[in-house]
């Protein structure tokens, strides 16, 4: 065992500490929980789906490597292919070979996977509103974004040795 009492107990975070982090899971959690059953209890579509449609709304001609699509939402490329599967069969999108590399593929969002968005996305939004936004002061509201971004940056920061 290396190090002192001191040197563990500055590395451990405190009880106060371990308070706010468990809030702050927790309540993510229960926020992500309720936003999904809305979403899927008015649409029809899960949190993955729309993650996807929105993706491909967005982007250019409604398209995008399946490889971009996967970076683009934090997904794995298998998840995503099997998620892409259910979605093909829903006729919400389809897969075609790129034009470009005959190695890859090409999502494609699809007319009904446009109607499904759009129709997913103002009760989504009013839920979004309703249970976060409203939740908030302007102010509270400026220190979440605050706090979203340090954690980024702390996230996404080249790890040392």
């Amino acid at each position: 065992m290396t190090g002192s009492t001191g040197e563990r107990q500055r590395v451990l975070p405190t009880a106060e500490e371990l308070r706010v982090w468990r809030d702050f899971i927790e309540t993510a959690e229960a926020l992500r929980s309720r936003l999904t059953s809305r979403l899927q209890s008015e649409s029809a579509l899960s949190p993955g789906d729309y993650g996807v449609l929105l993706a491909l709304s967005e982007a250019d001609g409604h398209r995008l490597r399946s490889s971009e699509l996967a970076a683009g939402i934090g997904w794995e490329r298998s998840r995503l292919s099997h998620h892409l599967a259910r979605m093909e069969r829903r006729g919400l999108i389809r897969r075609e070979n790129c034009t470009t590399d005959s190695r890859g593929a090409e999502v494609v969002l699809t007319a009904e996977g446009a109607e499904a968005f759009r129709s997913a996305s103002i009760p989504h939004l009013r839920a979004v509103r309703e249970l976060f936004i409203d939740a908030l002061t302007p102010q509270q509201l400026t220190v979440v974004d605050e706090i979203a971004a340090a954690l980024r940056a702390h996230l996404d920061a080249p790890r040392g040795l």
